[in-house]
């Protein structure tokens, strides 16, 4: 009796959803950062109609994050339902571990139909987890996916992943916003170069919101219904300073909208903390399947379903580094007020491709910046905070959404600052987290490794 147990509770889950699996449509953009949406930020400068009519559709999570903010790490976390220590992608363009679990074949098992289009990981591995279907061509993703429900028999349900390029740098020349005031973010450097790069950015964004828009049209067409679960999101924030390859929000909070016809109510929003690696239980949950007990992530299902408000208590963000570019492995926990960050080697430059490169259409506005710095004291504190880390950063993110202002030597804090330090530290041992490095960081100590000159080092603020 007890070998029927397992079987008999799928069954009743997947009762409890209908009779039949949704069908699935998994939308990810490569480095979108969250608030450049008119669904995160209404007066901001993203032209994003079609993200706004799936939130006003469906359900926003107000408070979705991922595992790590770069491509590879992010991506297997997703598909692993793993943080990047436990499933061995801790590196920018490093796999999972062969024996790993995926939410592919789990869900294939399950008996999903599973089909991935454009850029759903680094380095071909998709290819080797079992999908049905594996199209990496990133151009015109609509008539890939067009081509392929044509011909497509059978009548499992499916699983359609499309991953879009578009917003990975090195962004092309946009006429979207031409004539249009842009606003770069506060924490940047307002430079000549610095809106153009903005303006690039944003015409990718809104190129990615159009492709979703003829995505979700050409999946209704084909199910001759829009019962079926449509998801948005990022792998992490854009791949400007202080975004992708760091653990502030800018670079670990991300777009997470659901449409779900008759399960989710339209125009709803979540405060409910999600990561990344809970998808996987949850897609699983749909499906009626179990859950590896060995993964990382909960199903929030609950959440989707409105019978619930609340799943994460905490978030830990990890990052390890990014080939050269960026060799600055971090820490970090986060509850729904207080961010606790932890730079492993604070006595070395913080660098990323877009300082060390400098290419046009992406890091060149850097330039301008260290330029900027020789007479504009904020411009010389922004240089400086990209560059030069204390040891610990802690902020109060209700008050401070933008992390600026580090409150760790605040004696009002301390409590505060020790409790997440601790929890850190125990999540760090469980996990056997003891910061792998591939390369040797940059010293301080040693010139400044990047394709021109930088401010030099100040005092930690």
């Amino acid at each position: 009796m007890h070998r029927l147990l397992p079987i008999l509770l799928a069954l009743l889950t997947s009762l409890s959803w209908g009779a039949t699996p949704p069908n699935v449509v998994l939308y990810i953009a490569d480095d979108h950062g969250r608030d450049d949406s008119s669904v995160y930020n209404p007066s901001g400068d993203a032209i994003t109609p079609q993200m706004a009519k799936l939130a006003a559709a469906g359900l926003t999570f107000d408070q979705a994050f991922v595992a790590s903010p770069a491509c590879g790490p992010s991506r297997s976390a997703l598909l692993s339902g793993l943080m990047p220590i436990r499933n061995g992608a801790e590196h920018n363009h490093e796999k999972p571990r062969p024996e790993t679990q995926t939410m592919i074949r789990r869900l294939r098992e399950a008996g999903y139909e599973v089909a991935a289009f454009g850029k759903v990981h680094h380095n071909k591995w998709i290819e080797s987890v079992g999908a049905d279907h594996v199209d990496p061509t990133r151009n015109n993703l609509e008539k890939s996916v067009q081509a392929y429900l044509q011909t497509r028999t059978g009548n499992r349900p499916l699983l359609l992943i499309v991953g879009d390029v578009r917003t990975h740098a090195p962004w092309r020349e946009h006429d979207t916003y031409d004539g249009v005031d842009l606003t770069v973010p506060s924490h940047w450097v307002d430079t000549p170069d610095t809106q153009q790069t903005w303006e690039n950015y944003l015409g990718e964004v809104t190129e990615v919101d159009t492709t979703l828009g003829n995505i979700d049209a050409i999946a209704r067409a084909h199910f001759g219904t829009d019962d079926f679960l449509s998801i948005y999101t990022s792998d992490h924030g854009h791949a400007f300073p202080f975004g992708k390859w760091n653990l502030y929000d800018w670079g670990t909070q991300v777009a997470f909208i659901a449409r779900w016809p008759g399960v989710i109510g339209p125009g709803t929003r979540t405060e409910a903390m999600i990561s990344w690696i809970d998808i996987f239980p949850t897609l699983l949950e749909i499906a009626g399947a179990d859950t590896p007990t060995e993964i990382d992530g909960r199903s929030f299902a609950a959440v989707l379903r409105g019978n619930s408000a609340h799943h994460r208590e905490l978030i830990f963000t990890t990052h390890s580094g990014d080939g050269d570019k960026n060799i600055y492995p971090i820490r970090a926990i986060r509850d729904r007020r207080f961010k606790y960050i932890r730079n492993i080697h604070p006595d070395t430059y913080h660098t990323t491709h877009t300082d060390i490169q400098r290419r046009p259409g992406h890091g060149s506005l850097f330039n301008e910046w260290v330029a900027a710095a020789e007479t504009d004291p904020q411009a010389r504190d922004v240089v400086r905070k990209y560059h030069y880390r204390p040891a610990v950063e802690f902020y109060d993110i209700a008050q401070d959404p933008g992390e600026t202002t580090n409150l760790v030597e605040n004696p009002a804090y301390a409590a505060e600052v020790a409790r997440l330090a601790s929890a850190l530290d125990d999540w760090m041992e469980q996990h056997g987290d003891n910061v792998r490095m591939e390369r040797e960081p940059y010293a301080l100590t040693k010139p400044y490794p990047g394709a021109g000159l930088t401010v030099k080092p100040g005092l930690h603020k």
